[in-house]
């Protein structure tokens, strides 16, 4: 197995170290899948029993200047590796104003990606800076446990406002409630709410619109289609890991939505898309939205 990769661009290596920083905030642990044509961070939990399931994938065209791997054998050319992010955040954020910053697998005392970054200097002497990350190679036996989450067929689809503006809501109900519930419908409206014995709480937003769903999703009684427009569709979720979410986020997205189905346990999947790069650092929906751009949200 090989995988050398380099970064000249400064913006690249700083939206790539964006993306890594907002990972380390959701996990402690995560693995990396490595192919010819991109990246992948993956975190698999069971969200059935509470957990967190994540698919963040990269086009590696969109970072790496330089990018060559060779996989276990060519007819599985991946690499997959378990790592810590936060590790390889720090690493890379020693790194930002580096001439060029290299990222390859090692073998040292373990396994290791390696981060060489060159420095400017004001002499004509390089200055090298080397980080060595920890990790584990996972099996070819396991990696069917790190392929793309799969989601229920969902009932709503929702852009969302600004995630710092339910930031903001989300950090004046988690003192009030463990729990939140979000609700939305097809006619662009969600609401947050938190009930309890002693207080009842909601946000509402509206005009927030929907995403026109490809590939099938909505015709001939889809999820959509066959709903009231004004029904609600909810999902329960922990209030503090929502806010883990949304404190992490750093990818500075254009726009993202998020997906529910009302099922024996509520699933919520949130989809947020940057500006640039190609990233999406949650779950991909079963269903490929068009890329329209989201109307202009009201709260």
């Amino acid at each position: 197995m090989k995988f050398r990769g380099k970064i000249v661009d400064v913006a690249c290596l700083n939206h790539f170290t964006r993306v890594v920083t907002t990972i380390s905030k959701l996990t402690k642990t995560c693995v990396l899948r490595l192919n010819p044509d991109n990246l992948f961070f993956v975190l698999s939990g069971k969200v059935a029993n509470g957990g967190v399931s994540m698919w963040c994938e990269l086009s590696q065209a969109n970072f790496f200047d330089e990018y060559q791997m060779e996989g276990v054998s060519p007819e599985n050319n991946e690499i997959c590796l378990e790592l810590a992010p936060e590790n390889l955040s720090r690493a890379l954020k020693t790194v930002q104003n580096a001439k060029s910053v290299k990222v390859k697998l090692t073998k040292k005392h373990c396994p290791c990606l390696t981060v060489c970054a060159e420095l400017p200097t004001l002499s004509s002497i390089s200055r090298v800076v080397t980080h060595d990350v920890p990790v584990d190679v996972i099996p070819k036996r396991l990696w069917h446990e790190f392929k793309e989450p799969s989601v229920p067929d969902f009932d709503v689809s929702i852009y969302l406002p600004p995630l710092k503006t339910i930031k903001n809501v989300v950090d004046r109900m988690k003192n009030l409630s463990n729990f939140l519930v979000i609700e939305a419908n097809m006619n662009g409206e969600m609401n947050l709410k938190i009930e309890t014995d002693l207080v009842s709480v909601t946000t509402y937003f509206k005009d927030l619109g929907n995403p026109p769903w490809g590939d099938g999703a909505s015709q001939d009684g889809g999820p959509t289609q066959s709903r009231d427009p004004d029904s609600m569709a909810e999902a329960r979720v922990d209030v503090r890991k929502l806010q883990q979410f949304l404190v992490g986020q750093q990818v500075n997205p254009s726009k993202s939505m998020c997906s529910e189905c009302i099922c024996m346990s509520s699933t919520s999947v949130t989809k947020v898309s940057p500006k640039a790069g190609g990233v999406c650092p949650s779950l991909h929906p079963r269903y490929r939205p068009s890329e329209c751009p989201p109307p202009d949200s009201a709260a």
